[in-house]
């Protein structure tokens, strides 16, 4: 198993910026996996996804992956890094789908990223830190995403909280929620 590395944090925080500068660190060849679509309908959209191009070295290989991301990642070679961009994006992407296609997505994912050899850097917004949504379908976004990114979090050697253009290390500064079952060997850092 490659080294996972979740950059988590709010719109506009410098998350995707802190995993790019971690991806050029790496030494590797790295493959940008882009989960948003483009739609020059909506320029404002346009302009961000042009940003996040304009910043990406000329050797880095983009691929766009919209929906078949654990596929994407079970092709990756050894010797790369995988910077996928983000999380958020590619769990609206399969908002549709009905819960139980979404829990075999979401096992689908995490049992590959478990497997895949290349290092892998993963970019997602944290969305529950805000009024709960008025929608139903708002709810749904943020449960998943919130209960994808704990899961990721698991399997991740360093987990990075990127908020206000500063950069904490999670994994250093903090302690994991235990699993349900362990809950009485949890000991805090002041323990």
């Amino acid at each position: 198993m490659g080294k996972i590395i979740l950059v988590t944090g709010p719109a506009r925080s410098g998350k995707s910026e802190w995993a790019e500068t971690l991806a050029m660190q790496s030494g590797k060849a790295v493959v940008y996996i882009a989960t948003a679509t483009d739609n020059l309908d909506d320029q404002e959209w346009h302009q961000r996804i042009l940003e996040h191009q304009q910043r990406r070295p000329q050797d880095w290989v983009t691929l766009s992956v919209a929906v078949e991301l654990s596929a994407t990642l079970a092709d990756a070679k050894p010797y790369t890094c995988l910077l996928v961009d983000s999380l958020g994006t590619w769990v609206a992407n399969l908002l549709e789908q009905d819960e139980s296609n979404w829990e075999n997505a979401l096992a689908e994912f995490l049992e590959t990223v478990e497997l895949v050899a290349a290092d892998m850097l993963f970019v997602a917004e944290e969305v529950g830190w805000g009024v709960i949504p008025a929608y139903p379908l708002g709810r749904t976004f943020r449960d998943r995403l919130g209960s994808l990114v704990r899961q990721l979090a698991t399997l991740s050697e360093t987990v990075y909280l990127v908020t206000g253009g500063h950069v904490l290390n999670l994994s250093i500064l903090g302690s994991p929620l235990p699993n349900r079952g362990d809950a009485g060997t949890f000991r805090s850092q002041d323990s």
